[in-house]
C-alpha cells in the first residue's frame, strides 16, 4: 500500500529494461544519474512488498546481432552481448543497493566469481524474501534476444505482468519518430502485435506470453513515476493481453 492508501494491484513484476535506456543523453555506456533514478524508483517498490525480478540488455555496450551484422561470427557476438548484459546488471545491482535494496544478479551463464547461476526456485526463493532479482546473460543461448529472455523469465518466476520499458509511450501503428501519422494503441492483442507485424518484441518472444497467457504492459521508462502508477493500476502505455 502506498501513501494514498492504494493497494497494488500486482504483487511480482517481471521488467524488461534495455541497455539502451541507461545510457540516457550519453552515446554509450551507463549514465549514473539515470541508473541512480531507476534504481530509486525500483527500491521504493520494493520496500511497498512488490517482488521486481529484471531483464537487463547490454545494447548500451555490445548488440550480438549488430556485431554479426557487421561480419563476426553470430554465436561470438551473442556471446559478447551476454557479457555486457552481466556488466549492466552489476551496474544496476550497485545502484539498487546504494538505495537500500537487498538485490542478487543470477546468469543464465557460469561467472560464479561475480553472480549466480540462475535456478528458477532461487530465483523465486531470492523474490519471496523481498530480493530484487537481476537476471543476466539472456537465456544463456546464442540467436535468442533478451526479449525472449524476459518472456522466458516471467513465466518461469510466475510474474503477475510484465513490462517492457521503451523510449516512447506505448505501442504506435508505426515508429512515431518518422512517421507523424503514427497511432498509438492503448490495448491490443497478441493475435494483432502478430498480424500487423508490430515492433513489440521478437516473434518467439511474443509467441511465449500469448500462449502463456502473460500479460505484458509496454510503458515510456524515461517518464518518472510510471512503473509506480502501473504497479498500483494506472493504464500507461499500451496493453497486450
Amino acid at each position: 500500500m502506498n501513501e494514498t492508501g492504494k493497494k497494488p494491484a500486482y504483487k511480482r513484476i517481471l521488467l524488461k529494461l534495455s541497455g539502451e535506456a541507461l545510457m540516457g543523453t550519453a552515446e554509450y555506456g551507463i549514465q549514473p544519474e539515470v541508473i541512480s533514478r531507476f534504481a530509486k524508483e525500483i527500491c521504493e517498490l520494493s520496500a511497498q512488498g512488490i517482488e521486481l525480478g529484471i531483464v537487463i540488455g547490454g545494447g548500451n555496450i555490445f548488440r550480438g546481432a549488430g556485431l554479426a551484422a557487421s561480419g563476426m561470427d553470430r554465436v561470438s557476438a551473442d556471446h559478447m552481448g551476454m557479457l555486457a548484459t552481466v556488466m549492466n546488471a552489476l551496474a544496476l545491482q550497485d545502484a539498487l543497493e546504494r538505495h537500500g535494496a537487498f538485490c542478487r544478479v543470477m546468469s543464465a551463464i557460469r561467472i560464479n566469481e561475480v553472480c549466480e547461476d540462475y535456478l528458477r526456485r532461487r530465483a523465486i526463493r531470492h523474490l519471496e524474501k523481498g530480493r530484487v532479482v537481476i537476471f543476466a546473460a539472456g537465456t544463456g543461448n546464442p540467436f535468442f534476444t533478451t526479449d525472449s529472455a524476459a518472456s522466458l523469465r516471467a513465466v518461469e518466476i510466475g510474474a503477475d505482468l510484465m513490462l517492457k520499458a521503451t523510449q516512447v509511450d506505448g505501442v504506435y501503428s508505426a515508429d512515431p519518430k518518422k512517421d507523424p501519422n503514427a497511432v498509438k494503441y492503448d490495448e491490443l492483442s497478441y493475435d494483432e502485435v502478430i498480424n500487423k507485424r508490430l515492433a513489440v518484441m521478437d516473434t518467439t518472444a511474443v509467441v511465449m506470453c500469448q500462449e502463456q497467457k502473460m500479460p505484458l504492459r509496454v510503458f515510456d521508462v524515461h517518464q518518472i513515476g510510471n512503473l509506480t502508477k502501473i504497479v498500483y493500476g494506472e493504464a500507461i502505455g499500451t496493453l497486450v493481453k
